[in-house]
Formats: C-alpha cells, sequence, structure tokens
C-alpha cells in the first residue's frame, strides 16, 4: 500500500502508526484487521501520523471489543471539540470474531495487541490486531539473533554473486 502525503503532510492512505514492539515481546499466531470509531479531531490527528501504540491492548467490555491506552494527541488545527488522548476506543468487528478473539484470550498466555493503525484505500482507518503469546526474554534473545544470522547470511550471499 503506497503512501501518499498531501501539501498539509496528512496521510491520505497508508500507515499511520505502529506497534513495532509488538512482534519483539509477542509471538504473534494470528491477524485480524478491525475497524475503530473514531472523532474528526481524532481522525485528523491520526492522519499527521501523530498517534502511539507502543502500550496499547485490546479487550472486551460489555460483550464489545475496545483498544485501551492509545494515544491519539489532540489535533492542533483550531478544532473545538476536544477529546481524551487515552480514551477506549471501540472496535468494529463481526460477533463471530468478537467471540474468536474472546476465547484465544481465555486460553492461558494468550494477548490481544494493535499491530498498526492505517488507512485503507476507501480513507478509513482500521486497526491490525494481532493475537500472541508472550515471549520470555531468552525467547527474545533467540528471535534477534535469528533475525541477525538471516541478515548476515544475506550479505555473504549477496557478496559472492558479485
Amino acid at each position: 500500500m503506497a503512501e501518499t502525503k498531501s501539501k498539509k503532510g496528512l496521510i491520505s492512505h497508508g500507515m499511520a502508526a505502529q506497534n513495532r514492539k509488538a512482534r519483539y515481546d509477542y509471538t504473534i499466531k494470528e491477524t485480524v484487521e478491525a475497524g475503530i470509531v473514531l472523532k474528526g479531531p481524532e481522525v485528523k490527528s491520526l492522519r499527521l501520523g501523530r498517534a502511539t501504540l507502543t502500550e496499547a491492548w485490546a479487550g472486551e467490555r460489555d460483550g464489545e471489543m475496545f483498544l485501551f491506552n492509545v494515544y491519539i494527541p489532540e489535533y492542533q488545527g483550531g478544532v473545538l471539540s476536544r477529546f481524551e488522548p487515552r480514551a477506549p476506543r471501540k472496535l468494529l468487528l463481526k460477533k463471530k470474531q468478537i467471540d474468536s478473539l474472546l476465547g484465544q484470550i481465555a486460553r492461558q498466555g494468550n494477548s490481544v495487541v494493535p499491530l498498526d493503525i492505517h488507512f485503507n484505500d476507501e480513507g478509513r482507518a482500521k486497526v491490525l490486531l494481532g493475537v500472541g503469546e508472550g515471549r520470555k526474554k531468552s525467547d527474545k534473545r533467540h528471535a534477534v539473533a535469528a533475525r541477525d544470522w538471516a541478515r548476515d547470511k544475506a550479505r555473504l550471499m549477496s557478496s559472492r554473486r558479485q
């Protein structure tokens, strides 16, 4: 998906925020794309790419899924309507998807974390949720070592071809 910016620096479609630490802290088993309920100034702030997902998580409240602890700063463009930067935001999922996610959360060690917030081709904000199991410190070290080895191996193979 190509990211395009207008004169004002707004993202029309593409990545608005990304949680890189989630793939390091969790072994992601499954991903689900969900819509998110936002107010107008929140969307404008997201289009500027100013949101933070580092400490965010998804959970259930009253039979619906919500996104908690996402930081979307207030839009500074002269808009009068204010909003809470860390307010829970409702996720738009079908009932079957909610039941599936809740069943996976009920299992020991599984969590639902947001991986990124992006705008689709129609300009709507979407959240990519990952269902994953938390990694231990040794697993994290192993993942880093495997990634480093893959990078070094690719470097060695490309130097041999020349």
